[in-house]
């Protein structure tokens, strides 16, 4: 059976050493494919170079498209806790409705 990696979180500590210049150029780059529509090879460069605007408005295109999961994902690389707490207590309520359903359906023994 293959698992389906693409909601799980990578994080790393640091980002491709591309000098300065470098990310300028890739994340002007990124910013013209994300205009035109190019949503993924945008991503693919936002995350490279740490770009967290880049990336926030990736997350907020998925978040329009109700893809919550993959919007949260780019919101954490992106270090936006503005974006990403609402949907992590969110997440955190639908999991404690979860826990309290199956609690009030087991018998005491």
């Amino acid at each position: 059976m293959k698992l389906d990696n693409r909601h799980f979180i990578k994080v790393t500590d640091s980002v491709t050493s591309l000098s300065s210049e470098q990310k300028a150029v890739l994340n002007r780059r990124g910013n013209r494919l994300f205009n035109e529509g190019f949503i993924q090879e945008a991503q693919r460069i936002f995350t490279t170079t740490g770009y967290s605007d880049g990336l926030t408005r990736v997350g907020d295109y998925y978040a329009a498209q109700q893809n919550t999961l993959e919007a949260l994902r780019l919101y954490y690389l992106a270090k936006n806790k503005r974006k990403s707490e609402p949907i992590i207590d969110s997440l955190v309520q639908i999991v404690k409705k979860l826990i309290d359903n199956d609690t009030k359906g087991v018998d005491n023994v």
